[in-house]
């Protein structure tokens, strides 16, 4: 297991945020980006999460809702990954799966893509 505190986690996800087409983010409309230690069940299997409404099922999202989550978590991708650049490709593979969930992109045509 690496060892990164979650501090320098954080910063490793902003960056690899910030690296991504525009033509993937700028379409994010309330959306909050969250760096989480583990998910709520402890498990180490779950690398993020998308918490919201898709944007193909945003028909009946209204004004005033909270903002949708994308949840990356630290352990979970710190005991997969051997070194700093295999981190950075996970976290990088996580952000963009996701994402494309927030477009309404499910898991079985991301792993068609090769996102899953």
């Amino acid at each position: 297991m690496m060892d990164m505190d979650a501090d320098a986690f954080e910063s490793l996800v902003v960056d690899e945020l910030d690296q991504l087409p525009d033509e993937m983010v700028d379409g994010l409309d309330n959306v909050v980006f969250v760096v989480e230690d583990r998910p709520e069940d402890g498990s180490l299997d779950l690398l993020g999460l998308y918490d919201g409404l898709a944007l193909t099922e945003r028909g009946r999202y209204g004004m005033g809702e909270l903002p949708d989550r994308i949840i990356v978590y630290r352990e979970p991708h710190l005991d997969r990954c051997a070194d700093l650049a295999e981190l950075r490709d996970e976290v990088h593979t996580t952000l963009v799966h996701e994402i494309a969930h927030f477009y309404g992109i499910d898991d079985d045509r991301l792993h068609e893509l090769g996102w899953a």
